[in-house]
């Protein structure tokens, strides 16, 4: 038997106050404690440091994409779930992504044209390493070499971070003539934005148009966008994003499930969290009802694995690299008594302020009148639960968390209509206050 509204009622409620304290303990232990939780490395330590974010509280009234975004916004608030409601479905597809893209690129413009060069001009990040690349042969051959602290040519700190999936992906802009801070930007914005798109193509395919429709204004009007316009681990999630959606297709017709494991197979060597993803992918297969592209995907995504570990690259040999040079560096003061919610809070400004009232809710209600976002946002909330407990990911995670968000903003479609309203224009709001507060790094 479906649960009443009045539980459901209960359930967002409680789950409203659950965030409410979650996010005071977060943002407040570290004051109220005075501790030191190392939210940012020392060579960038600030005293506006606002842990759990890797950001700086920094405030600006406006910016030159602040009337945009404000536009979107209400707009978006005022009429996208009735759009959701009556457009055709390629319609809806198209409308999608123009909304998310205009999202993406308003927030970003912010802070001007710097919004979309500034992140993947860093040093740290993959476009200057990119540039210098000659031989992939040899960059694959010698990957593994560079990862620890204290060599000739150690990696900088996000290539080193990763397996070499997501840098060749920057190599091939560079050759592109696409290399430019700027352009880079641009063209993670671009993909970026497909991300709803490959969520809705998912929820579709497994008979759940009616979910997918209800969730389409938060999926594109997200509060991740802001972490999401420059970010490489927002491109980790598109591919992984249409990985899935491959997967779900593949239910009805085998041969997608060819794209689909090399989506999946090229994600898990984009980051060393993408191989906890494959319990979404058995969700999605059990949400088809249908085992038969198993074997298919899982073949073509062992293929794109071993491919990389015969060209020089292989995960089991890098990743037991990689946490030494974890814990050789800034991850050791990094306290875990403090990471293990101080991530959590993140995670809730990343999502937005309806991610616990969604699960709560989804909690409330059986598997028989829900079972396809129950399966993809139940294994999702378990894979942020294994990532947490890895203590891998101790701070910085605004962005780690956005492979995992848009699987988790589905569960706000099981939301009362009320809640669904007036909740989208919270989402909304806290993505302007939170582009517009703080300087996000990303």
């Amino acid at each position: 038997m479906s649960t009443t509204p009045a539980v459901r009622s209960l359930a967002a409620w409680t789950g409203a106050v659950v965030t409410v304290a979650l996010l005071l303990v977060g943002f407040g232990a570290p004051h109220w404690l005075d501790w030191s939780v190392a939210a940012r490395a020392p060579r960038n330590a600030s005293p506006h440091e606002v842990p759990p974010l890797h950001g700086l509280w920094r405030p600006k009234l406006f910016g030159p994409g602040t009337l945009p975004a404000v536009l979107i916004g209400v707009l978006g608030w005022r009429y996208a779930a009735a759009l959701a409601d009556r457009l055709s479905w390629p319609r809806l597809l198209v409308a999608s992504y123009a909304g998310s893209l205009a999202w993406l690129l308003s927030l970003a413009l912010v802070d001007g044209t710097r919004g979309l060069s500034r992140s993947l001009g860093n040093p740290y990040e993959y476009l200057r390493t990119a540039r210098d690349v000659g031989s992939v042969h040899t960059l694959l051959r010698t990957y593994v070499d560079r990862i620890p602290y204290g060599t000739e040519h150690s990696w900088p700190t996000h290539v080193a971070g990763h397996p070499p999936g997501t840098l060749l992906f920057f190599v091939g802009l560079v050759k592109l003539g696409l290399g430019g801070d700027l352009a880079a930007g641009v063209v993670v914005s671009v993909l970026a934005a497909t991300t709803a798109l490959a969520v809705l193509v998912t929820l579709r395919a497994l008979d759940a148009e009616d979910v997918a429709r209800r969730a389409a204004p938060f999926l594109v009007l997200t509060p991740a966008a802001v972490f999401m316009a420059v970010s490489a681990d927002a491109l980790i999630g598109t591919v992984i994003a249409w990985g899935l959606a491959c997967l779900a297709l593949a239910t009805r017709r085998l041969w997608w499930a060819v794209p689909a494991g090399l989506l999946l197979g090229y994600g898990v060597l984009m980051s060393y969290g993408m191989p906890l993803m494959g319990l979404v992918a058995l969700a999605v297969l059990v949400a088809g009802r249908s085992w038969r592209p198993l074997p298919v995907a899982a073949g073509a995504a062992l293929a794109v694995v071993l491919g990389f570990a015969a060209a020089g690259f292989s995960l089991w040999d890098a990743y037991p690299v990689l946490r030494d040079r974890y814990y050789d560096g800034i991850a050791q003061d990094r306290p875990q008594a403090y990471w293990w919610y101080g991530d959590l809070a993140a995670l809730v400004v990343c999502v937005g302020p309806l991610l616990l009232p969604g699960l709560a809710v989804a909690a409330t209600r059986t598997y028989r009148t829900a079972r396809v976002p129950l399966l993809l946002v139940g294994a999702t909330v378990l894979v942020v639960a294994a990532a947490d407990a890895s203590a891998m990911s101790k701070a910085e995670v605004e962005r780690i968390w956005l492979p995992f968000v848009p699987w988790l903003t589905v569960s706000f479609a099981l939301l009362p209509d009320g809640w669904r309203r007036w909740g989208l224009g919270l989402q909304v709001l806290t993505a302007l206050v939170v582009q517009h507060l703080f300087y996000t790094a990303w």
